[in-house]
């Protein structure tokens, strides 16, 4: 079992869209027995509130259902829970380096990384902006979930 979290600084926009667009390509691919994933936010003010309604309606009509995530905070346990603790940008990444515990920092990764054709670092917050915004987070995300996939695929799935 592969268990990958996604982690961006509140967990209602970014990571659970990354968790809902990642799950619904395990599903599709039929490897729900061999990968879960989960999100989480490095900050603490959005606990148990579900996504953003703008995130939910973006991911919705590219048939992704987040309505039954809620939002958690990112803990130092999540790195001996989780395999890969992908983080959405640099800030958030820096702040996962600070709680991982020793001998788990190569566990930390970023989203984008998978997705090095679109030569995008960091997958950028849409809370702020329009609803273009989540629009072109999803794109970045359905890019960069692929490329996790091979990733898995290639590295931790393989006997």
């Amino acid at each position: 079992m592969v268990n990958v979290l996604f982690v961006c600084l509140g967990n209602i926009c970014r990571s659970p869209s990354a968790e809902g667009v990642f799950r619904a390509l395990v599903e599709r691919e039929g490897l729900s027995e061999a990968i879960t994933c989960d999100s989480a936010g490095t900050g603490s003010w959005h606990i148990g509130k579900p996504p953003d309604a703008r995130a939910t309606e973006a991911a919705a009509g590219r048939g992704y259902d987040l309505s039954g995530f809620r939002a958690r905070q990112a803990s130092p346990r999540d790195f001996d829970d989780f395999d890969l603790v992908i983080a959405m940008d640099r800030s958030n990444h820096a702040n996962l380096a600070a709680m991982a515990p020793a001998g788990r920092e190569d566990r930390l990764r970023m989203m984008m990384s998978f997705a090095p054709d679109l030569a995008i670092d960091e997958v950028p917050d849409p809370y702020y902006g329009g609803g273009d915004g989540f629009e072109r987070v999803l794109d970045m995300l359905e890019a960069a979930s692929g490329g996790l996939l091979d990733h898995i695929r290639a590295e931790r799935l393989t006997s």
